[in-house]
């Protein structure tokens, strides 16, 4: 016979292991520490009845970690209710200085009966596997910048100039560095791998970019990935990386709260009469914040629909077209504006950012796009 309906369950989820407490529903009841489990689903599936025999209803959550979100899918499948936080916003007291997985297991069950906890955005597994071959276009990306760097610093450490004008890393530029190697046997050998490096990263970006573009032209956020490239400073890699790592904007009720997911609204430190602003909070998603900034650079520049910009937009509507337009009269007045009362470039550029997300978010309320069931809603 059931004893409680409903019981929440908080689980510290590990490689191995998996520590499981539940809490009923009467406030003040301590959690009960049920002990830990495998990650196998024979294991989860002997969990899941042990608890059925205590409530009919049963509620999961476990933090955000680098388990991924295999159990959140695992326990939907099976028709349960999940729950996924992420560990910076779980409340926790400054000075309980002990932690182990039987506490932090009775944390989550206790702050979930409270309702204390608020969910973060569960991608599905498509928008996942775009979401990680963006992932891996930068990583090549920091890999053939630091191998460029290398390279450079090699040559100018022993003086060999490259004299057909600046490196522009064309194949033409490559062939011409590949016969310029100094005359020691050794040296020789590092600068010819130094060459070789690049060269190698540059056909592995080339690979993926092209992998990307196939599998985005096939995915349910496609439709949002045109219509993002109508903005200025949004071409193909900054829309895929916004649309894939943070789905569907529509799931934000105002823009403000994308600002603050993106961890582009400023942060603040205020008692009292005083006020304190600081910088942006950084808090959320870094790889949409750090190709916003990057798009937003170009707003530095008078406002213009280049041939580029006419060419991405030739097929949107008439609407989509409009607040582009709209957003490039107003961000490059904005930038110019900022510069000529004296902020530094850096601070106006993340002002920039913080609006173009904003522009964004109106773009994808024009675009239907197709929603994945079970998607949370953002906090």
């Amino acid at each position: 016979m059931n004893q409680y309906n409903t019981l929440f369950i908080g689980l510290d989820v590990h490689k191995d292991s998996i520590a499981v407490a539940y809490a009923p529903e009467e406030i003040g009841v301590e959690p009960t520490y049920l002990g830990p489990i495998g990650t196998r689903a024979c294991d989860i599936d002997k969990m899941i009845r042990q608890l059925y025999s205590k409530a009919p209803r049963l509620r999961f959550v476990y933090e955000a970690g680098p388990c991924g979100y295999w159990l959140h899918r695992d326990l939907q499948r099976r028709g349960e209710e999940c729950m996924v936080v992420a560990p910076s916003l779980i409340p926790r007291k400054s000075g309980d200085r002990v932690k182990t997985d039987r506490r932090d297991a009775m944390l989550l069950a206790r702050l979930l009966r409270s309702g204390d906890l608020r969910p973060v955005y569960v991608p599905s597994p498509q928008d996942e596997s775009i979401r990680d071959l963006c992932r891996l276009r930068q990583a090549l990306v920091g890999d053939l910048n630091a191998a460029k760097r290398r390279l450079k610093s090699f040559m100018l450490s022993h003086d060999l100039r490259y004299y057909e004008g600046k490196v522009g890393w064309t194949a033409a530029h490559l062939r011409t560095l590949a016969t310029n190697a100094p005359h020691d046997p050794a040296q020789k050998i590092v600068y010819q791998e130094h060459v070789a490096a690049v060269s190698h990263l540059m056909e592995r970006q080339t690979l993926i970019e092209g992998e990307l573009r196939q599998h985005a032209s096939t995915w349910r956020l496609a439709p949002l990935v045109e219509a993002y490239q109508a903005m200025r400073g949004v071409q193909f890699h900054v829309a895929v990386t916004v649309a894939a790592e943070l789905g569907d904007l529509t799931r934000f009720d105002k823009p403000r709260q994308l600002m603050a997911y993106v961890g582009l609204h400023p942060s603040e430190y205020s008692s009292g009469a005083t006020r304190r602003q600081g910088g942006i909070a950084k808090t959320g998603n870094a790889y949409a914040r750090r190709v916003l900034v990057e798009g937003a650079w170009s707003y530095r520049h008078p406002a213009r629909v280049s041939r580029q910009i006419q060419m991405r937009q030739e097929l949107l509507p008439e609407e989509i077209r409009e607040i582009a337009w709209k957003a490039q009269m107003r961000l490059c007045k904005r930038f110019r504006r900022l510069v000529a009362r004296g902020k530094h470039r850096n601070l106006v550029v993340t002002a920039i950012a913080r609006e173009l997300v904003a522009y964004l978010w109106a773009i994808a309320k024009k675009v239907p796009c197709a929603q994945v069931e079970g998607e949370a809603k953002a906090s």
